[in-house]
């Protein structure tokens, strides 16, 4: 491995030879294994496991070349014998495909990027994920290193801040000649690029940090029961459950993003990244339940039918919308704020009613429903903001989420149809 006469062969290749019987590994060395590229022997580690000889070059192998592989007569069994002939064979390199990033978001010069931002690059062919970490993604504000967690999923790169960006300050983002291809191939420039953050946020605005990457994030389950449903630029999370308590995914799909579990082998670090994605869920939940400036108004009952102005909304029970649609006023305010804090139970009913409307620049990713139980988003709802519920969520048939569903000790459950959508 690879076969005789291969193309295309990885420039990050280990080369195998199996035998037919066991080996005595003290004849299995460099002298009895070579590698060659036309006359010139290829330094590399010799080693031998069960029946099969390794040869692992100490740097990549140069693309588009032919290299020899000879196992020596030398080569002997545990009886003494060695091979009746040299065993040789040829593979050629795969040419280089140059990696380049195709897109990024932020765009370059972006501006009134959020203060949460997830930071993403995304190649044009798969990379070498052990290659995209924090020395080869970097962010800076003004030539100094933001703190923050590297992954990578498919093709792109995430960089995930791990406080709020700094308002109104221009950060540089960086992907340098380090990142490799899964063929071994580097870029052949670092790549640069940079965006504006907006405005303040509000004073209570609830920092979600890394949780913020989440369309869904739950702790024991997170099914799509029937329908194509989308989680559209977020991804979706689950711990301390496992990928096997994720069903439904096909038919649902996650645009833009990608299904990470707490027993995921790979990417590295995956099961970290949830944790702190976990703890940070939880720190927002709290917060978002103990806000108390400006002092909460106290609401009750159906919301349906109502307008309301920015600031912080307390009921001591469960809350409703039903007889009409909730309207959220930012009365000319892109940064204005809603946090709801719902000691129990939260329900919107579809239909005529049951759907929250934004006006005067109100933004989805400003409104947050803090729910001390469950919350039920009804059939075909068209829904706004970042529910964090206590227990679990639903979402019936045909509903549609411009925010996110974030749960700490349950359950995700999507009935039919649904779509989730990065606010």
């Amino acid at each position: 491995d690879p076969a005789n006469n291969a193309t295309n062969v990885a420039l990050n290749k280990v080369v195998n030879a199996t035998f037919s019987e066991a080996m005595n590994p003290a004849t299995i060395t460099g002298a009895t294994f070579t590698l060659k590229q036309g006359q010139t022997a290829i330094a590399g580690n010799v080693s031998y496991n069960g029946t099969t000889a390794s040869f692992t070059p100490n740097v990549p192998l140069l693309p588009n070349l032919v290299y020899t592989g000879t196992i020596t007569t030398e080569a002997k069994n545990s009886a003494g014998t060695g091979l009746a002939n040299n065993y040789v064979w040829t593979f050629t390199t795969v040419a280089p495909i140059v990696p380049t990033v195709l897109s990024t978001d932020p765009m370059n010069n972006a501006t009134n990027v959020a203060r949460n931002k997830v930071v993403r690059a995304t190649f044009s062919i798969p990379m070498d994920a052990s290659s995209i970490n924090g020395n080869t993604f970097k962010l800076q504000l003004n030539g100094a290193n933001v703190a923050g967690m590297v992954s990578y999923s498919g093709t792109t790169a995430s960089f995930t801040p791990t406080s709020l960006l700094s308002a109104n300050q221009v950060y540089t983002a960086t992907i340098t000649t380090g990142a490799q291809s899964v063929a071994g191939s580097n870029l052949v420039n670092d790549y640069v690029w940079s965006f504006r953050i907006e405005n303040p946020t509000s004073a209570y605005f609830v920092d979600l940090k890394t949780a913020g990457r989440f369309g869904i994030f739950a702790a024991t389950g997170i099914s799509n029961n029937a329908g194509f449903s989308e989680i559209r630029n977020l991804d979706v999370g689950i711990s301390p459950g496992a990928r096997s308590s994720v069903t439904g995914f096909p038919p649902a799909i996650v645009v833009n993003g990608a299904i990470y579990a707490s027993d995921d082998a790979s990417p590295a670090g995956v099961a970290a990244m949830l944790i702190q994605a976990k703890s940070d869920l939880l720190q927002a939940y709290l917060f978002a339940e103990g806000a108390s400036s400006p002092a909460p108004a106290t609401m009750a009952g159906d919301q349906g039918g109502k307008t309301l102005a920015p600031g912080i909304y307390k009921s001591n029970s469960t809350l409703l919308i039903q007889a009409g649609d909730l309207t959220l006023d930012a009365q000319g305010d892109p940064n204005a704020v809603w946090i709801f804090q719902i000691a129990s139970g939260f329900t919107t009913v579809g239909g005529s009613g049951g759907n929250v409307i934004l006006t005067g620049g109100a933004q989805a990713k400003n409104i947050f429903w803090q729910v001390g139980s469950s919350a039920t988003i009804g059939d075909n709802t068209n829904f706004k903001g970042n529910v964090l519920a206590f227990t679990s969520i639903t979402m019936n048939s045909g509903a549609k989420i411009t925010g996110r569903m974030l749960v700490l000790n349950g359950a995700v459950v999507m009935t039919n149809t649904n779509i989730i959508e990065k606010p």
